[in-house]
């Protein structure tokens, strides 16, 4: 077995070093609790976790500093899979080694995969999950007043001149009305910056041409891990070649295994070949490759029934975690339809639990193999400059999340509009839930006006969704 600790070699660390030591002074115990809490207010899709774990890490708890959070952000940006769980791995393993970043990255899915697959059941015994529903309702009106709060305080404090706010207006037009491929936009927005950072433009240099930020912007030198680097964060070869060769086992073996001894017809092997390459692939988010999921679950695999991945992507929705997690839900009923000779929910327990394995651990697999040497290249001038334009980039998809979130929160349908090459979605608006509309408004009141913390806001809005459900039932 490989020992799953890093044996980089020691240098100097910068201002206030992690070090050998671990001198940031968190200790392992209390970094599981806040992933722990982190994990269980990751609702909201990427935007809304992203704004969760900023406002703890970096706001509250003060472990990494704005620009450290940021650049471990762009760099999980150009990962394959869901960004904000792979954010929580590097952080994890920033701040604790190998087994801060596992155990990060497995309590950020944990909750979810426990909501849903808890909801899987009742679906498929019951095809309602009655009260449940009405608690994540309010979840997720609340959730949107903390996805605003997100565009609000990461642009505020990445868009520092009108070039950023340039890029970023840039990247919402393009995914908003162009539909253009995130990964796409973040090339464009990198090419730029590592031109503009090469070249010496200021508008791209780490503070030119800043402009006053929404808040205090917490140093790196002034975060509790500090701005060097970690001795265990410097590139070691030999140890991402370990880590990688580990993690690959883990990975693939199972993958293998099943085919080998089941063929390829078994709806085990199927899940497992079919996620795999869905955990290569999905660049973007989990949205530019649902409808393929979708398309391929129902029509050449015949796991769902038409219509039953919206009620998946419901719960995925409204339940903490990666919205990715939908694919659970995905393989949970492919098996349950197609058990061979065991019980229908054993089968679709063991199928929820190999989609999750084979979907998220590829996700420790790019941290780990490359997040030493991007920590090396925080320094670099025309990297930074790329890494600067990647983020306010990034503040444009956001917005573009919250915005999308806010249709399908406050509107029960949404529409399509052609102007040109142009697209459009917009609200019916008959189709406005009022109920949605008034516990976003409070929860927003709540949080904007009042400051109360989101834990608060969540809890208050989640009790006010099932009280609303039993009322209408």
């Amino acid at each position: 077995m490989v020992e799953m600790t890093e044996n980089a070699p020691a240098g100097q660390a910068g201002k206030k070093s992690a070090g050998e030591g671990h001198h940031h002074g968190v200790s392992f115990a209390e970094a599981f609790r806040v992933w722990l809490r982190v994990a269980a207010l990751s609702f909201g899709g990427p935007a809304g976790q992203i704004a969760v774990m900023h406002r703890i890490i970096v706001d509250e708890k003060r472990w990494i500093g704005e620009h450290r959070f940021l650049h471990a952000l762009n760099y999980c940006m150009l990962l394959p899979g869901p960004e904000a769980q792979q954010l929580a791995v590097y952080i994890g393993w920033l701040m604790h080694r190998t087994w801060g970043g596992l155990v990060a990255g497995v309590l950020f899915v944990l909750p979810g995969f426990l909501s849903i697959l808890g909801l899987s059941y009742i679906y498929a015994a019951y095809g309602s999950v009655g009260i449940v529903a009405g608690l994540f309702f309010g979840l997720k009106a609340a959730v949107l007043a903390v996805v605003v709060q997100a565009v609000i305080r990461i642009g505020g404090r990445a868009l520092r001149n009108r070039v950023m706010l340039a890029i970023a207006a840039a990247a919402f037009v393009a995914i908003f009305f162009l539909h253009v491929q995130f990964p796409l936009i973040v090339l464009a927005a990198a090419i730029a910056g590592f031109l503009g950072g090469r070249f010496g433009i200021a508008a791209f240099s780490p503070g030119g041409g800043h402009k006053a930020a929404s808040g205090a912007v917490l140093s790196d030198a002034d975060s509790a891990l500090g701005e060097g680097i970690p001795d265990h964060a410097r590139p070691n070869l030999a140890w991402s070649l370990r880590i990688s060769a580990v993690l690959l086992a883990l990975w693939l073996v199972p993958v293998a295994t099943l085919y080998v001894f089941f063929g390829p017809g078994n709806v085990f092997s199927q899940i497992s070949l079919f996620f795999s390459k869905m955990a290569v692939v999905t660049f973007g988010g989990a949205y530019a490759v649902l409808a393929y999921v979708a398309q391929e679950a129902v029509q050449h695999f015949g796991w769902l029934k038409p219509g039953e991945m919206l009620d998946g992507l419901g719960m995925a929705e409204t339940t903490p975690g990666p919205l990715i997690m939908v694919v659970q839900f995905v393989g949970f009923m492919g098996a349950f339809r197609n058990p061979g000779s065991l019980d229908p929910m054993l089968a679709a327990t063991l199928a929820a639990i190999l989609t999750t394995w084979v979907t998220f651990v590829p996700c420790f697999l790019w941290i780990f193999l490359g997040a030493p040497f991007i920590e090396k290249l925080r320094g670099n001038v025309a990297l930074a400059g790329a890494m600067s334009a990647i983020t306010a980039a990034v503040v444009g998809v956001i917005l573009n999340l919250a915005i999308w979130f806010g249709l399908h929160t406050l509107f029960a349908e949404v529409a399509s509009v052609s102007f040109g090459s142009l697209q459009l979605d917009v609200p019916v608006l008959q189709s406005a839930v009022p109920s949605a509309i008034a516990l976003a408004a409070a929860a927003a009141v709540a949080i904007f006006r009042f400051k109360t913390s989101v834990i608060t806001t969540l809890l208050a809005c989640a009790i006010a969704g099932m009280l609303w459900t039993l009322a209408v039932s």
